[in-house]
């Protein structure tokens, strides 16, 4: 990869002046940033890495031991760094209250067909449930099933999966994902947020059903079967309840399960999943009922956002801020496991090295001679495997107004398998961050390409999601798929193999054969994207039309003018 072209960066980071003095100061502006760029190394992310994915750290499940020593590691090295501390209230932790349910879920979920037989299903083999509810127990009693295609209302697509058909009581079964065939629908291939578990859920709720299964197929999900295991089992976090609707209880089911579902009410799923893919589709009742309950033992309990600042240098703009996260949490100690087996989600690659990616950017706008116009904020947030809890919480108490935050740069997960040719932006196209990216990248020797797979939804499955949702233009920079030395397709191979044996497994851990100098490329450009969005007259925008920039004009219509 040749070098960044001393001019050609010095513009961008002194975006502020006019032109001919941009190009007469470049190159000793873009020294000082290269010098601290030069900071982002493979061993200072390697170290990070290795203690917060350690052992010792215990999975860093929310609100445990390993969870605390890992807020404790991130402050003190933002300390260090000579950070201040920044959550709000002050210090250096924003206190996130979470309430963990641990089910008891019976071994079996039988259904009634309309002539009286029975289907009985396997937990964990055949079905996930947990509860929707925060109390001591959740059920449903005898509620009918009844089949709502992908369970999404989009008014902007003239889309309505309930029509007028009321499903008050009754036990929603959906497929996952959204429409994929038309481009011109939902974004075709790339997956929106209708397309994910968590709004399938709130919007079963919204139409007052008592219970909502997804149906399960690797391609709908954009993982198998065993990442629903893992993600389900066990203690599951939520923020306080506030009052909005709920289901009694949330589930998942194979496909093959869901097959047998349809058929003991006569009925053909791959006939329901055709006739839903057509906007005239409405709610089929499935002749079935379902009658299941959970024991769920509750706990209030507390884990936390670890919040450092680098106060800008421009008076005017210092109250504007740049924010960059990175969530610290993980999976704990899996349940059930085999004696000698190894049972620490240690989550190395998933988000060990997002923090220490994000602490390596820390490190090197410390070591500027002079911080950026605006500020720079570091978040290390919690609970994002949980369902983006901590980010959630972070963007309903800000440590600056919506409408203050120049950008959000989110970082999970790196590189591990050396250099490439090429850098993945998540939100390539929404926002005007892409010209900024493509410019750093070119300087790179690089290309930026858009979502190597979109259909697996990754810009509302990481914490950017939150903070676009008050309107922050967002960034999430992802390993490109095109490797240095390496044939056409091993980058999209390694990758999904990746996440076929170690997504969400106790297998995700440090491994003496990763090639982090990919990861400092793609590192040093989120630094660059950083202090180039810092050192700008203007903020970025949201593209016309994006979803999410009528929030950001809210956004920036209730700041207070400075």
């Amino acid at each position: 990869m040749k070098p960044l072209t001393l001019v050609g960066l010095g513009v961008l980071l002194i975006a502020s002046q006019s032109l001919s003095v941009a190009y007469a100061q470049a190159p000793a502006m873009a020294v000082e940033a290269r010098r601290a760029a030069e900071e982002i190394t493979a061993p200072v992310i390697a170290a990070h890495t290795k203690f917060l994915a350690s052992d010792l750290l215990e999975g860093r499940a929310p609100s445990t031991r390993g969870d605390r020593l890992a807020m404790a590691y991130v402050a003190s090295q933002m300390e260090a760094l000579g950070l201040k501390p920044a959550a709000p209230g002050g210090g250096w932790i924003q206190k996130v209250p979470l309430v963990a349910i641990t089910p008891k879920v019976p071994e079996t979920m039988t259904f009634s067909g309309p002539d009286g037989k029975q289907l009985s299903f396997r937990y964990r083999d055949d079905f996930m449930a947990f509860s929707g509810v925060q109390k001591p127990s959740a059920s449903i009693e005898g509620a009918e099933l009844v089949f709502v295609g992908y369970g999404i209302v989009a008014p902007e697509y003239s889309w309505n999966d309930y029509k007028d058909v009321s499903v008050k009581g009754k036990v929603l079964v959906m497929m996952n994902n959204d429409p994929e065939d038309d481009p011109n629908l939902f974004a075709g291939k790339r997956r929106l947020w209708y397309g994910r578990w968590d709004y399938k859920y709130i919007e079963a709720a919204r139409q007052g059903a008592v219970g909502a299964i997804i149906i399960h197929t690797t391609h709908s999900a954009g993982y198998p079967w065993q990442v629903v295991r893992t993600s389900w089992a066990g203690a599951q976090y939520e923020l306080p309840y506030e009052g909005e609707p709920r289901v009694q209880i949330k589930g998942w089911a194979t496909e093959e399960a869901s097959r047998k579902i349809a058929a003991l009410g006569g009925k053909d799923l791959d006939q329901l999943r055709a006739a839903a893919e057509k906007r005239d589709f409405r709610p089929v009742p499935l002749g079935v009922k379902l009658t299941f309950a959970l024991q769920n033992s509750i706990e209030t309990v507390e884990s936390g956002n670890v919040i450092g600042k680098l106060t800008g240098s421009d008076p005017k703009l210092a109250g504007e801020a740049v924010l960059y996260t990175a969530h610290h949490d993980h999976f704990g100690i899996k349940e059930g496991a085999a004696p000698g087996a190894d049972a620490i989600y240690n989550g190395a690659r998933d988000n060990a090295s997002g923090v220490a990616a994000m602490l390596a950017v820390a490190r090197a706008f410390t070591r500027l001679p002079k911080p950026p116009r605006r500020s720079i904020l570091f978040a290390s947030v919690t609970s994002e495997e949980q369902g983006l809890l901590g980010s959630a919480y972070l963007a309903k108490h800000p440590p600056v107004p919506a409408g203050d935050f120049a950008a959000n740069i989110n970082i999970d997960t790196v590189n591990i398998w050396g250099k490439t040719k090429d850098i993945v932006s998540i939100a390539l196209g929404k926002s005007s961050l892409d010209a900024v990216i493509q410019e750093l990248a070119a300087m790179q020797g690089r290309t930026v390409k858009p979502d190597a797979f979109p259909d697996k939804g990754f810009f509302y499955r990481s914490d950017q999601f939150n903070l676009a949702r008050i309107g922050v233009p967002a960034a999430h920079l992802d390993t490109g798929v095109d490797f240095v030395g390496r044939p056409a397709g091993w980058g999209e191979k390694t990758i999904n193999q990746w996440e076929a044996t170690d997504y969400h497994q106790p297998s995700d851990e440090y491994r003496d054969w990763w090639d982090l100098s990919g990861a400092v490329e793609d590192v040093q450009l989120n630094f660059y994207l950083g202090l180039s969005v810092a050192n700008a007259d203007r903020m970025p925008s949201w593209n016309k039309g994006d979803e999410f920039e009528a929030a950001r004009k809210k956004a920036l219509a209730e700041s207070q003018p400075r």
